[in-house]
């Protein structure tokens, strides 16, 4: 009879870690720049990020053909702010003017507005069919996005903790280094 009672205290404590372990894997915990489809809200791809760190977004310019480059970094706050912006050519589609507080400077041949201020809770971005070869950079981490999100898909770029599950449902760029 004793034996079986301690049986039982097993089982039950055996399920209730297993139960507690099932429900740890549903709780959001590691911050990541993530890429959803805003229709659906699934994770396509997501880098783990820490307030204060920085990624860039380059892409090719669907008129001139050259590179533009849009710094960000991660606020205190969970927002996304632009902090700069790099591009080759001063035509169409590029900014003409600065805000008040940025500067505008050419450097190299290159044109560049810095000391930007600019938040977001969000942004969306249509992932380039053709040309624009859209690519996440952060240090020596250089990712086309193309390799896991769909050519033309329309993607949301937010920062937020993620659960495991949604981890191992989405693609860790720092994990597909080029």
């Amino acid at each position: 009879m004793k034996l079986s009672k301690s049986k039982n205290k097993i089982f039950v404590l055996l399920l209730l870690i297993l139960l507690l372990l099932i429900i740890s894997m549903y709780i959001p915990y590691k911050q990541a720049v993530v890429f959803i489809q805003p229709e659906s809200d699934d994770i396509l791809c997501y880098v783990p990020i820490a307030a204060g760190e920085s990624f860039k977004i380059k892409y090719k310019h669907s008129i001139h053909l050259s590179d533009v480059i849009e710094s960000y970094i991660v606020t205190e706050q969970n927002e996304i702010q632009q902090y700069e912006l790099e591009y080759e050519d001063f035509a169409i589609g590029m900014p003409s003017e600065v805000a008040e507080g940025e500067v505008f400077e050419m450097e190299d041949g290159k044109y560049f507005v810095k000391n930007m201020d600019r938040r977001f809770e969000h942004f969306d971005l249509r992932v380039g069919k053709v040309r624009a070869n859209h690519t996440f950079v952060q240090g020596n981490v250089s990712y086309p996005l193309t390799r896991a999100i769909e050519p033309g898909t329309r993607v949301r770029i937010l920062v937020k903790k993620i659960n495991f599950i949604q981890q191992l449902e989405g693609v860790n760029i720092l994990e597909h280094k080029k």
